[in-house]
């Protein structure tokens, strides 16, 4: 059986079934040693919190409830973004992880098939593991939970099985020196049938070293009842929670191996791969080249066959079939490049579209800007779109010629086929097939720039004897 004929068929037989997905995202995170809640530092331009609420719609989650720290307004704002519709619950107190899902208690008790317990600061688990761990569900087990078998397990709860069995999962303070040998570890998330998950949530005790109540306990509370338990696989870096900068690293470099792999396998070519870095909705499309050292942000589509040279940066942009640009280009969002056009060495765009074929192949900006099809635009050429308060348009008519040099002081506008001589500065309207130049007349006064050399030295040389 392949991988993925084994992806279709847990999904079939979860298909029919519903979701609730309880995601805890309360912890302060003070190892980040942040400002931000820790549930929102970003992993390939996405928060934590994001992609793990994006793993529990994959995962097919018909209900969505969000634990969090009461008055984290910035937290209750992203899970309104990632996940419209999910409903929000403030942990008051930190009584520990069972105590935690029980502050969704009005999500529990509105009914599913199945209920996944999953983390906020979690951001490697896909939703395709999700899908695996609420499979065994479906085939009549009342738990499931995620384990991986580690080579140094210290620090990690254990899941120990007797006869093929589950039994318990014994936190490590609260093991035993045999249990502690044991390396089959918890990954923490976990699997709750629907018709149990209340009436073992809610007998979870807290006669523990820590006086608290864990959730792993629903693991002996369900084999003390004779309902069956389930263990699924999960590699461990997979199931790594972020808790420190360090951490956020190694979950940065894991997402971004495989977002390169998906890029090259969908048909783009990374020249060096390891120098590239997408983010979760970089989307490249087929016989796109990207050389070292590109960096997508968020919200970035690459057509067919673009080039995209070293050095580069795009947020927020759109790029057509057979677009080139870079190196050194820097796209903001809003940046639209249509079908053949380019941008070379230096060259910025910011909410502005370059028409079929036009391009601007040095130390150039274009902000807020229309650039009709195969306009040239000429180095050193600006579009001064802010007056300091206000942020105003330029058009630019398709075949229009811009001469280096040139400041567009918008609102302003360029006709078709327009021609604008070098050096100036255009401030209104130039009709189309029209010839503009906006600059002073060159004077020449001959034999004074040995003069004018001689002065300039004797104050540089006074400069230096009086220390300056």
């Amino acid at each position: 059986m392949t991988a993925q004929t084994s992806i279709s068929s847990v999904t079939a037989r979860t298909g029919e079934r519903s979701l609730t997905a309880i995601v805890l995202a309360a912890g302060k995170g003070t190892r980040m040693r942040s400002d931000l809640p820790k549930v929102l530092h970003a992993v390939a331009g996405r928060s934590m919190l994001g992609h793990v609420l994006a793993a529990a719609r994959e995962a097919g989650a018909t209900r969505i409830a969000v634990v969090v720290e009461p008055g984290q307004e910035a937290v209750a704002a992203e899970i309104a973004r990632a996940a419209p519709g999910a409903s929000v619950h403030p942990q008051i107190e930190r009584l520990g992880t069972a105590h935690a899902v029980l502050a969704a208690r009005e999500a529990l008790e509105a009914g599913s098939d199945d209920v996944v317990i999953a983390f906020g600061d979690t951001p490697l688990v896909t939703g395709a593991t999700l899908t695996r761990l609420r499979a065994p569900l479906a085939d009549g087990a009342a738990v499931a939970v995620l384990a991986f078998t580690a080579e140094n397990p210290a620090g990690y709860g254990r899941v120990l099985v007797q006869d093929g069995r589950v039994v318990a999962i014994r936190e490590e303070k609260d093991a035993s020196a045999e249990e502690r040998a044991v390396t089959l570890c918890n990954a923490g998330l976990m699997a709750l049938s629907g018709p149990h998950a209340l009436a073992l949530l809610t007998r979870i005790g807290n006669a523990n070293a820590a006086g608290e109540y864990y959730l792993p306990d629903a693991v002996g509370l369900a084999v003390d009842d004779g309902l069956a338990v389930a263990v699924v696989p999960v590699d461990e870096a997979e199931a790594q929670g972020v808790n420190d900068r360090v951490q956020l690293g190694v979950a940065e470099a894991t997402i971004q191996a495989r977002l390169r792999r998906a890029a090259q396998i969908g048909g783009a070519t990374l020249v060096a791969p390891e120098t590239v870095f997408l983010s979760v909705d970089t989307v490249l499309g087929r016989d796109v080249l990207v050389e070292p050292h590109v960096v997508f942000g968020p919200h970035v589509i690459v057509g067919d066959h673009c080039v995209i040279h070293a050095f580069s940066h795009l947020e927020g942009a759109t790029l057509a079939r057979g677009v080139q640009i870079g190196p050194y280009a820097r796209l903001r969002p809003g940046a639209v490049l249509e079908t053949g056009s380019r941008i070379g060495n230096f060259v910025e765009m910011k909410n502005a579209r370059l028409g079929e074929g036009a391009k601007a192949n040095h130390l150039t900006y274009l902000g807020d800007a229309e650039i009709g099809p195969g306009a040239n635009v000429g180095a050193g050429t600006i579009t001064c779109n802010y007056d300091g308060v206000n942020k105003h348009r330029t058009e630019i008519g398709a075949g229009a010629f811009i001469g280096s040099n040139t400041a567009l002081v918008a609102p302003v506008s360029v006709g078709a086929g327009a021609i604008v001589g070098a050096g100036s500065v255009i401030t209104t309207p130039v009709p189309a097939d029209a010839l503009a130049i906006a600059r002073s007349r060159q004077r020449i006064i001959e034999g004074v720039a040995g003069g004018m050399r001689a002065g300039l030295q004797a104050i540089k040389a006074a400069k230096r004897s009086a220390g300056l």
